[in-house]
């Protein structure tokens, strides 16, 4: 009688600490002013990065931020709309399908960006580079309902970069994301152990 044993499907944290992970990770950022919180991707290491991303919110149009893990193609930063691997689509990615236009701050300063979604061999390219910086990252995609956006950050062009209303965010207020669900880091050293990148 074999007495191999299956391999054990990966768990997800309890949603309850993925949420927690998030906050702190933001306390953090406020509190030490961007000093902690955000970090370069490190292509060696097959480590994401972090951002800080800001939208317009699509019921009020206040400005909403939140931290994403991101790699850079390019001139492009691409993250994932993946919510902590929770069923709803992040409340970020459903502000910017309704306004692309963000800002981003990063480690090394601020950018203007425009989203959309990659798709065909675009989308599996970068997926596939997801799955080189993300563990299980197939296994905990296929428990949500629909399928992931890539999420492909452009710099915004010059000639809407100045009217463009994904202004800067510091100073304005942020309060929570639009939507049923927060965003955040849902996992590294900045967002506890949740795996992934972004939310």
């Amino acid at each position: 009688m074999s007495s191999e044993k299956k391999p054990k499907s990966p768990r997800l944290p309890p949603r309850w600490f993925i949420r927690t992970a998030w906050c702190v990770h933001r306390g953090l950022y406020r509190v030490f002013r961007g000093r902690i919180g955000l970090w370069r991707p490190d292509d060696e290491a097959d480590k994401w990065g972090t951002l800080r991303l800001t939208t317009t919110g699509r019921r009020t149009g206040r400005q909403r931020s939140v931290i994403v893990g991101y790699f850079e193609d390019g001139p492009n930063l691409v993250t994932l709309a993946m919510n902590g691997w929770g069923a709803a689509e992040p409340a970020w990615w459903l502000n910017l399908l309704a306004d692309p236009d963000a800002t981003l701050e990063l480690v090394d300063g601020t950018r203007l960006v425009r989203a959309r979604a990659a798709t065909g061999d675009e989308r599996e390219r970068l997926w596939s580079r997801w799955r080189e910086v993300t563990e299980h990252l197939d296994t905990f995609a296929a428990r949500r309902p629909s399928e992931t956006a890539v999420v492909v950050l452009e710099p915004r062009p010059a000639d809407t970069a100045d009217g463009g209303s994904g202004g800067g965010s510091e100073g304005r207020p942020e309060g929570r994301s639009e939507g049923r669900s927060e965003g955040g880091l849902d996992g590294g050293s900045g967002g506890g152990s949740a795996p992934g990148p972004a939310a």
